[in-house]
């Protein structure tokens, strides 16, 4: 489950996206330079290999650990592109290019938003979609739509198979989230059926949500507060025992049905004359302190996050963010006040990001300290606290 925005103004144009995954699913960054491929060289997708192209281009991408392809990510000619998980009649192909295999190929082949689009269309009607979707559930799968866009307009893509509908976004704000959106395609592909049909209603009012947060968004800060969004204005999720946290932009799981967690978050303002990315690489964008990052300055974050709880700077802070969620009021004094405070004065004067990096990690590493010493008790509900539990201990967490 995710949710992307768009916001297209005369000048420039803003994109926004929550990476709603399962809990334990770590995702880092992680730069690609661009590089020139011998005739015949092919390239190894999450589960397919197809041909390689004669140039690449350089991106950064947001990436799970398990899977080759990319959650979100941006490219060294300023198009950026997320992708979401919808749910058709047609069946989803055992094996086949990913959602987040199609995200990442467009973009290391891509120069322009419309290039973008023309170039996912082709690789979709040419090897198809499918494959594995999910870490816990490794038979989770779906189809896909996607947000693309540069410095000038978007791009809506949804699909259903090698089926699709496009959609331009010249000017104004155009959100997705887990549902179609486009007529008649909508009418024609969408899945209706039992638990899909709560997701899609989940999903089409987090949609109107984040459109209403996301008109009302001057630039980044604003489109930063709609991803920490709870849907009731509080700084804590509410949580309900089916569904969990599925209705809010900002997802923490924790019901019986729904499981998805916003597992990293990114903003970005594109100019004609260039861009600036903002990221969490980090769950919990409500928790998290956002960073500034480019696509030509690759960084040495330390350890990729995996599966477990290791040393990577996602982990590091997942143990804060799971502390945080078991009593926000007694935890969120903590740490909240002051990273409203470094990030109000990064967001104004940006720090170099080989400099925000080792700070971020500083912080965190002070603040981990300070909420283990309160020793709160965990208030949450009981399916919430049941559903942590489990994730916590597969996680190796005490």
């Amino acid at each position: 489950m995710c949710d992307t925005m768009v916001m297209v103004g005369p000048d420039r144009v803003l994109f926004a996206k929550n990476s709603d995954r399962d809990a334990n699913e770590g995702q880092g960054l992680e730069w690609h330079p661009a590089r020139d491929w011998p005739e015949g060289a092919e390239v190894k997708c999450t589960e397919v290999t197809i041909p390689q192209v004669e140039h690449t281009h350089a991106v950064l991408i947001s990436r799970p650990f398990w899977m080759w392809g990319a959650e979100m990510g941006a490219n060294e000619h300023g198009v950026v592109i997320g992708n979401e998980a919808v749910f058709t009649r047609e069946p989803v192909p055992e094996h086949g290019l990913t959602g987040m295999d199609l995200v990442r190929l467009t973009l290391e082949r891509s120069i322009t938003a419309v290039g973008a689009l023309q170039i996912l269309l082709e690789l979709l009607e040419t090897h198809g979609q499918g494959g594995r979707g999910g870490f816990e559930d490794p038979s989770f799968r779906y189809h896909n739509s996607f947000l693309i866009a540069d410095a000038t307009e978007a791009w809506v893509i949804e699909t259903s198979g090698r089926r699709h509908a496009e959609e331009r976004v010249t000017s104004g704000v155009r959100t997705i989230s887990n549902v179609l959106t486009i007529p008649p395609f909508r009418e024609e592909a969408t899945n209706r059926l039992g638990a899909v049909k709560s997701a899609v209603a989940a999903a089409d009012r987090r949609r109107h949500r984040s459109a209403d947060l996301a008109a009302g968004a001057a630039g980044i800060p604003e489109l930063i507060g709609a991803l920490r969004d709870h849907g009731t204005g509080a700084r804590a999720p509410r949580f309900h025992w089916l569904n969990g946290t599925l209705g809010a932009v900002c997802m923490h799981g924790g019901g019986l049905l729904a499981h998805s967690v916003s597992t990293a978050s990114w903003v970005a303002e594109l100019r004609p004359r260039g861009e600036r990315h903002w990221v969490t690489a980090s769950s919990g964008p409500c928790v998290s302190l956002f960073k500034p990052v480019r696509v030509d300055e690759p960084l040495d974050l330390g350890p990729f996050p995996g599966g477990t709880a290791d040393d990577s700077p996602w982990w590091q802070h997942e143990r804060l963010h799971r502390c945080w969620l078991r009593n926000p009021e007694a935890i969120g004094p903590c740490f909240l006040d002051e990273r409203d405070g470094v990030e109000a004065r990064w967001l104004h004067d940006p720090p170099e990001p080989a400099a925000a990096f080792p700070a971020w990690r500083a912080l965190l590493k002070r603040w981990n300290a300070a909420a283990a010493e309160l020793d709160a008790p965990n208030r949450l509900p009981f399916v919430a606290r049941r559903y942590w539990a489990r994730r916590d201990r597969a996680a190796g967490l005490a």
